[in-house]
């Protein structure tokens, strides 16, 4: 316990989901958390819940991310963590993907990263201390499924510039890593959670056969901000239970999976 004792994090997205379970993980380790959200009620009531500052961020605007980088060190002095937890998608089929659509998923997980990168990264070189920033991906930036080319595209551009982002900042002692995550139940995925033929074959095709939790993310993005992983940087850590070894479902399996469960189901009626 305490492992980020007196340290400041900025967790953008730390009200909801992955960023919640962080934030909770990083107050209850010490830190100083402040939380950055567009929903600005929700984001102001979880920094309540963890002793921490809220403040409103679309991270699509590189003033807002100016602005809550700035805000975050004027209140506390330092900026030791920066957590983007920001995420947006729809699933389109290449042959659907308008403009509108690829610049909404685009603009928040590539260009407001990048802001994120620049804002966190410069902050943390001037202030003199290192520091470490960690961004949250996807599994399917490392396993192509349909319907996935803008959002998934964007991760992989991510985990991308944060290999640059450790390199230039390396010589200041700012760390930058990924976490690709398997689908886990959040607020954003729960429609993917309410078909039990789906959460099958989401676990069959997951090697340790069950599905994860955001605190398994959390836990995570612990060892990238703590002493634990301070000799790690640009790295991507799949958070899976495995699945990057295999593949992502696909439209045959489901059909697969599906048609078993309805077998299964039949059975145990008739008995």
């Amino acid at each position: 316990m305490g492992s980020l004792e007196g340290l400041t994090a900025i967790v953008i997205g730390g009200h909801s989901g992955f960023g919640e379970a962080i934030s909770r993980t990083y107050a209850a380790q010490g830190a100083k958390v402040v939380i950055g959200g567009r929903r600005l009620p929700e984001v102001t009531a979880m920094a309540d819940e963890v002793g921490g500052i809220g403040m409103r961020c679309d991270i699509t605007s590189d003033d807002d991310v100016a602005g809550i980088v700035a805000h975050a060190v004027e209140a506390t002095g330092r900026l030791d963590i920066f957590v983007n937890c920001a995420g947006f998608q729809e699933s389109t089929p290449i042959s659907d993907l308008t403009p509108e659509k690829l610049h909404a998923m685009h603009d928040v997980q590539l260009a407001g990263a990048m802001y994120c990168l620049r804002h966190a990264g410069n902050a943390m070189r001037d202030l003199g201390n290192g520091g470490s920033f960690i961004s949250i991906s996807s599994l399917t930036a490392q396993n192509p499924a349909r319907g996935l080319a803008a959002y998934a595209s964007a991760k992989a551009g991510l985990e991308y510039a944060s290999k640059i982002a450790a390199v230039e900042y390396g010589e200041y002692g700012v760390r930058f890593n990924c976490i690709a995550a398997s689908l886990i139940e959040t607020p954003m995925t729960a429609q993917h959670f309410t078909s039990g033929p789906a959460i099958q074959a989401l676990t069959e095709a997951t090697p340790l056969g069950y599905m994860g939790a955001s605190q398994d993310i959390a836990n995570a993005a612990l060892f990238f901000a703590s002493d634990l992983g301070s000799f790690v940087t640009g790295q991507t850590l799949c958070v899976d239970g495995g699945a990057s070894l295999t593949m992502l479902p696909s439209p045959q399996m489901y059909a697969d999976v599906g048609r078993r469960w309805m077998e299964a189901q039949e059975q145990n009626s008739s008995s």
